[in-house]
């Protein structure tokens, strides 16, 4: 079960506070007299931290657009075999002490929330290094360290009423895995129109963005197909507001999923969330904390929950089966007739989620042998054996990380639905999503 966490709330003016503040806190940071915050060098070590257990955790980084100098050099080849723990033990403890002995009384709304931003953050680096130290955890122990959340258990009940619903909607008798199969091939984009249908629908997601969200005027990305990835699609963000978007197209990509990859990377999703990150806090508030993003930390959950809910923000259900019925099906030279039923299924679909946590988590708890997961994720997730053998790739690489997608969705969606209100609910929606990423917040935020 999860743990109840600690409710903070938020002011729906957190983000005109922000803005307000931006400036002011820049001219106090390039004034040389002006006293220093004490949270501004914990931030700037706790960057340094990440860099360098980043060394031995490849995965770690997963974005640094901040000062070139405080890149650590490459290891030595006599290095790399061993793991300094007791320093990074010590040095995350030390940071935590320091935040600690922080007197947040003292300080302002704003900069109590990068005080708890912050502290979850060093909480979940010290996990961090605690696990690459060896130390065991169960998944369900893993991912509360590390994201602040307890997946709710999936039990195989829950799982096969959705089956029970697919099994009436999908055509033919016998094995739903293979019927389910057999109809998503017809869906699935040719190779020579991945890139061109990709990109009619990031730019459609990027017009419905900027719609609602004021971005800098330099803001931009690039798109890459790739091979050879764990991963289906990944933001590998910059610096000064670009982004790389990379596809991997190692498997079919379905025409059903495109809207989803456009808004996840790109619009609302992360490509967004990091322009905002870096306009409104590690420039605006000149918060060093805000150029270094750490994959397995706290604001990923975020992250990862936003870009998925993103996606149904920027394209409500009528909406987006419009859009694809009118232009990425005949893009992608598929049958718009078909559309319909198709949003069914996947809306039915969806409903399995929770099916890939619960197979990683009694895979990683050496509840289940890597067979047994394999077969699992294709009953009840329904993937193929080159997608269920994905699955596993990513679960082995990023362990416990797979709780941010449904889990964080969740807390994300609930959380904007809660304060949107009845009335102009597609406005409040668009601006507290962007409050998530222009002011600071934790998971505990989200209850």
């Amino acid at each position: 079960m999860q743990s109840p966490l600690i409710t903070r709330g938020i002011r729906a003016s957190a983000l005109a506070l922000a803005l307000a503040t931006a400036s002011i806190h820049l001219a106090r940071a390039q004034d040389s007299n002006a006293p220093r915050n004490p949270v501004d060098s914990i931030a700037e070590a706790y960057v340094k931290l990440v860099l360098n257990v980043g060394l031995y955790d490849p995965d770690l980084v997963d974005a640094y657009f901040g000062p070139p100098e405080w890149k650590p050099a490459p290891l030595a080849d006599d290095q790399k075999g061993s793991f300094p723990k007791e320093r990074f033990q010590h040095e995350g403890a030390e940071l935590l002490r320091r935040l600690d002995g922080v007197d947040a009384a003292r300080l302002s709304p704003l900069e109590r929330r990068r005080h708890a931003f912050l502290s979850a953050q060093l909480e979940a680096i010290k996990s961090r290094i605690y696990l690459l130290s060896g130390v065991k955890m169960t998944f369900d122990e893993e991912s509360k360290a590390l994201y602040g959340v307890v997946a709710p258990p999936c039990s195989p009940e829950s799982l096969g009423a959705v089956l029970k619903d697919l099994n009436r909607v999908l055509p033919g008798k016998g094995d739903l895995t293979r019927r389910f199969n057999e109809y998503e091939r017809q869906f699935i984009v040719p190779p020579e129109k991945v890139e061109p249908v990709f990109k009619t629908a990031i730019a459609e997601a990027r017009r419905r963005t900027l719609r609602r969200v004021s971005l800098p005027a330099d803001e931009q990305f690039t798109f890459e197909k790739v091979t050879g990835q764990s991963w289906g699609a990944y933001n590998w963000y910059k610096g000064n507001h670009f982004s790389l978007i990379q596809v991997n197209t190692d498997l079919p990509v379905y025409l059903g999923h495109v809207i989803d990859l456009a808004a996840h990377e790109g619009y609302p999703g992360h490509h967004v969330q990091n322009v905002l990150m870096e306009t409104y806090l590690q420039r605006g508030q000149n918060w060093v904390e805000f150029c270094v993003s750490p994959l397995f930390s706290p604001i990923n959950l975020i992250a990862e929950g936003a870009a998925d809910y993103g996606a149904e923000v920027a394209f409500p259900d009528r909406e987006r089966l419009a859009f694809e019925k009118r232009v990425l099906f005949p893009l992608a030279g598929l049958d718009p007739s078909k559309a319909n039923k198709y949003f069914r299924v996947r809306q039915l679909t969806k409903r399995l989620r929770y099916a890939g946590i619960e197979m990683a988590r009694r895979y990683l708890d050496g509840k289940m042998n890597k067979a047994d997961a394999l077969a699992c994720s294709m009953k009840y997730g329904l993937k193929t054996p080159e997608e269920a053998a994905r699955g596993i790739r990513f679960v082995e690489q990023y362990r416990s990380y797979i709780v941010n997608y449904a889990v964080g969705e969740d807390l994300v969606k609930q959380y904007v639905e809660k304060r949107s209100g009845r009335t102009r609910k597609a406005e409040a929606r668009w601006r507290l999503l962007q409050e998530l990423f222009a002011t600071p917040h934790t998971p505990a935020d989200l209850e």
